[in-house]
């Protein structure tokens, strides 16, 4: 039997704001074995609606019965499956990197490439702050690594359509 290729795929969930919601959609992935890639939770324009932007590597199938479990969970009122081409897509990326008096003004230049900011200071450090897509972001860890990473954190995905498409509890003309 041939197995279909995984892909990304960018979930737009919005949910009631209520104690528990990110419990019931992550058990949700463990009972059913789904890989969760990640998983943000945001508050929307909306009082009482939370976005939940979730990552996830799965074939068609997959990601079809990850769509209609997420919608069978009571407090979940939209799933929509965002597209590559027409979103706009962001990850946060803090790097704290060994710098010595020769080598900060190369590794200040490096984040200035990547339109990234150093948000901190220190005689042996930086802390370099990025955002953009996963590639993007593991590029400008590529070049830094040479020069000694102390410490990193990223975030997962959040991400909104082009244009004037919106995804709001009522529906919409778009």
């Amino acid at each position: 039997m041939a197995q279909q290729d995984k892909t990304r795929h960018i979930l737009s969930v919005l949910v009631e704001d209520v104690d528990g919601i990110i419990s019931r959609v992550s058990g949700m992935f463990t009972r059913r074995g789904f890989n969760l890639v990640s998983l943000v939770s945001a508050k929307t324009s909306t009082p009482g609606i939370n976005r939940i932007t979730i990552v996830v590597d799965a074939d068609e199938v997959r990601i079809e019965q990850i769509s209609k479990q997420l919608n069978k969970i009571i407090q979940v009122i939209k799933v929509v499956r965002l597209e590559e081409d027409a979103t706009v897509a962001r990850a946060l990326l803090l790097v704290k990197v060994d710098v010595d008096n020769h080598t900060r003004p190369q590794v200040v230049d490096a984040a200035t490439i990547f339109r990234a900011r150093v948000v901190d200071v220190a005689p042996e450090s930086v802390v370099i702050e990025a955002t953009g897509m996963p590639g993007k972001l593991q590029a400008l860890l590529d070049v830094l690594e040479p020069f000694g990473i102390r410490e990193m954190l990223q975030s997962g995905q959040i991400a909104l359509n082009r244009g004037p498409r919106t995804l709001s509890p009522t529906p919409s003309r778009s």
